[in-house]
């Protein structure tokens, strides 16, 4: 009987050094993991330990015939990659003195003729053209003074790695301009 007693006790003892070391390995196990998970790309570039994932610049413009059409190049102190995305929204007015308002281009203006022409903008690497385009019937010489002399545009820049990765609605300035030094 004695040497039940000491077979079980060994057991039990056996069995608990078991128990204690497989719950031991799997800690370590779970705690391995997890500082392995935390390793990743490194993200956008920041100033100070901040991160900032676009950058803007504005140009006030006169678009005047016969083109219709201003190019310019995107200042040397902005960072451009090649696969970055280039907005433009197009200064529209003040709210109550206070605000901006902004809309992004393409932008359809309709004449009090009922009319339509459109703000649009194309770009290469580093210049940016924004010009007005209208159907073939549209008489430029009903645009006003106002759709064409200083025009205000603000031409924001962000990679396309963090539009692709939020759901960041483009057309709304404000948010957008939420991401931007």
């Amino acid at each position: 009987m004695e040497t039940r007693l000491w077979y079980g006790l060994c057991s039990y003892t056996n069995n608990h050094k078991s128990l204690h070391m497989k719950r031991t390995l799997s800690f370590i196990t779970l705690v391995a993991l997890l500082l392995t998970a935390c390793v990743g790309d490194p993200g956008p570039p920041g100033e100070d330990g901040v991160n900032f994932v676009g950058q803007s610049f504005e140009e006030t413009i006169d678009l005047v015939a016969p083109d219709y059409w201003t190019g310019f190049e995107i200042p040397l102190n902005i960072v451009l990659n090649e696969d970055d995305m280039v907005l433009v929204y197009h200064l529209i007015g003040e709210d109550n003195d206070d605000f901006n308002i902004w809309r992004l281009l393409p932008e359809t203006v309709y004449t009090a003729t009922g009319e339509e022409f459109q703000y649009n903008f194309e770009h290469n690497f580093d210049f940016v053209d924004i010009f007005i385009e209208a159907p073939s019937t549209f008489d430029f010489n009903s645009l006003l003074l106002g759709d064409t002399l200083g025009q205000t545009f603000r031409v924001v820049i962000l990679p396309v790695d963090f539009i692709n990765s939020s759901n960041l609605d483009l057309t709304n300035y404000n948010t957008v301009m939420e991401y931007v030094q």
